[in-house]
């Protein structure tokens, strides 16, 4: 499984978690806990279950897959944009 960077909010500076992630087709990935996850410890951007757009950032002079928008949430099961079949 590929890694995905998802940006953990309320932390007062900008701070990315890897995790696993499902790829699917055209971009889009399946956001998989990382090890320990605890929601109530961390809030990530997209929970464990989201299908995310992935896309590549630089990262301390490297291309890292960075969650970049949510397609699927798991918890209302709405589509947010175009997602995979």
């Amino acid at each position: 499984m590929p890694t995905i960077y998802i940006r953990l909010l309320d932390e007062g500076t900008d701070v990315l978690r890897p995790t696993e992630a499902e790829k699917l087709a055209n971009g889009f990935f399946k956001v998989m806990p990382a090890p320990g996850y605890n929601p109530d410890d961390e809030k990530w951007e997209f929970i464990p279950g989201s299908i995310v757009r992935g896309a590549f950032r630089k990262l301390r002079d490297q291309d890292v897959l960075v969650a970049a928008d949510i397609v699927r949430d798991p918890v209302d099961k709405s589509a947010v944009a175009d997602s995979p079949s």
